[in-house]
């Protein structure tokens, strides 16, 4: 009898059974790793190593695997922020909320395609709509009546999920000639002698054109500081 291989033990182990999370995990894994534009049913496949048509037993169509991403990472944000050291909101609301904001933003900082994919979904994810009303559960325990909650999510936006919307991206433009880019200069000059003296040199904080980590927070801090007056005039 001729001795076993690695091969012939690698033949014979089972093959982890397809599932709907398998499948979804695998469509993450593929977005972090090569863009969400390289996310397709033939490349996801791939990913997990079955015919394309195996797939449609777990996830309807592209659309769903979109959702079903969104949701995966959304999973991850309530872990983060569970997780996150903060104090009780009775006692530093600020603190506690900007913990929980900075937890998440870690989460989306692994997957910089999910900010996004989360601004372009047309439905709201029963976990979006969770993790919305825990800030406001937060929001209540520091000392917010529901008015002044309402109103802070607003301002919040985006950030209260850890990422800034972003108006547009010039990174899709194509460059400038130094020609143009005079005449544009000497046409915004204010915004021209901004530009040159912005430096974005944090790439690994970074999940926009201008969402960087340091002008994140900073922002972040504006709001509640400003927040906090606004809670104290009214207690």
């Amino acid at each position: 009898m001729s001795p076993r291989t690695d091969a012939d033990e690698l033949t014979e182990r089972p093959r982890v059974p397809l599932s709907r999370r398998r499948v979804l995990r695998a469509a993450v894994r593929l977005a972090d790793r090569d863009g969400l534009e390289s996310l397709t049913m033939r490349r996801l496949a791939q990913e997990v190593g079955v015919e394309a048509m195996s797939l449609y037993h777990h996830v309807a169509n592209k659309e769903a695997v979109l959702d079903g991403v969104v949701e995966v990472v959304l999973d991850e944000i309530m872990t983060a922020v569970r997780e996150a050291e903060a104090p009780p909101p009775e006692r530093d609301w600020r603190a506690a909320l900007r913990a929980r904001i900075l937890a998440a933003r870690d989460v989306l900082l692994r997957h910089r395609w999910a900010p996004g994919l989360l601004g372009a979904r047309t439905t709201m994810n029963p976990v979006v709509i969770a993790y919305y009303d825990q800030v406001v559960g937060l929001l209540r325990a520091g000392g917010f009546s529901f008015d002044l909650a309402h109103r802070a999510l607003h301002v919040l936006g985006s950030r209260a999920l850890g990422f800034a919307q972003e108006l547009f991206q010039p990174g899709e433009a194509q460059p400038a000639d130094a020609a143009t880019a005079e005449q544009m200069a000497d046409r915004f000059p204010n915004l021209a002698g901004m530009l040159a003296d912005a430096v974005h040199d944090d790439p690994d904080g970074t999940l926009g054109f201008c969402d960087d980590q340091f002008e994140f927070e900073f922002a972040l801090d504006l709001i509640l500081e400003g927040l906090e007056r606004r809670r104290a005039a009214g207690a």
